[in-house]
């Protein structure tokens, strides 16, 4: 005879056998969706300026304001395994040390919720009825996964480990995602074709040079 321990402990082994093989298939339906994400980034303004780019900087350097438009199309990233998809906006460039290494830093990022992870957005009511009634009818709403900026603001300035950005050569804006399922792995922007996952379509400005930081007007200027 088996003991109430020993038949709890069979129990829960096939329970968690179960709900082991029950989140494998899960995680794996991910591999049959199709992924066909597409995106053009577009360099509306480049601003360099000398000064402190943050509140605790001990010093002044040189640090980039860079506006963009952005058309991206990820609603293939939903499935029903999809939590949310973080999108991001980097700045790449050369560097100045090294031909094999290359210098890069997010510029303007956002997340993208599915319908039932929008209660972990932090939105004001208005915010979050307008989201809610954007998902009524429709297991996920083909708009959400759909970004369209124009001339957007970046959220962060960048900097260089030099301190000195001004006439950078060679500048690109990459677009870049991340897929975070309810079960299974975080998947990255792919670097190659795998299955029915596409690479990203486009999501590469074309190469932009940091204009010269501007001449400070004298005091003589000023006076007159």
């Amino acid at each position: 005879m088996h003991s109430t321990i020993v038949r709890a402990q069979n129990v829960f082994g096939f329970f968690t056998t179960v709900a082991f093989i029950i989140a494998a298939l899960i995680a794996g339906s991910d591999l049959i969706a199709p992924r066909t994400p597409s995106a053009s980034v577009l360099v509306k303004d480049v601003q360099v300026v000398r000064g402190r780019p943050h509140y605790y900087s001990s010093k002044k350097e040189e640090y980039a304001h860079i506006r963009f438009s952005l058309s991206a199309d990820f609603s293939s990233l939903f499935t029903w395994n999809t939590k949310q998809i973080f999108v991001y906006v980097s700045a790449a460039w050369p560097n100045s040390t090294s031909s094999e290494l290359v210098n890069e830093a997010v510029i303007w990022d956002t997340i993208i919720t599915s319908p039932s992870a929008d209660h972990l957005l932090t939105l004001g009511p208005a915010a979050m009825k307008k989201l809610l009634k954007s998902s009524q009818g429709k297991s996920i709403d083909p708009s959400r996964g759909k970004i369209e900026l124009k001339n957007q603001k970046p959220k962060y300035q960048i900097t260089s480990p030099t301190g000195k950005l001004a006439e950078t050569d060679g500048v690109v804006l990459k677009v870049h995602y991340n897929v975070q399922p309810w079960v299974g792995v975080l998947t990255w922007t792919p670097q190659m074709e795998f299955g029915k996952w596409e690479k990203l379509k486009g999501g590469e400005s074309k190469a932009f040079q940091l204009p010269a930081l501007k001449p400070k007007k004298s005091n003589s200027a000023n006076k007159s």
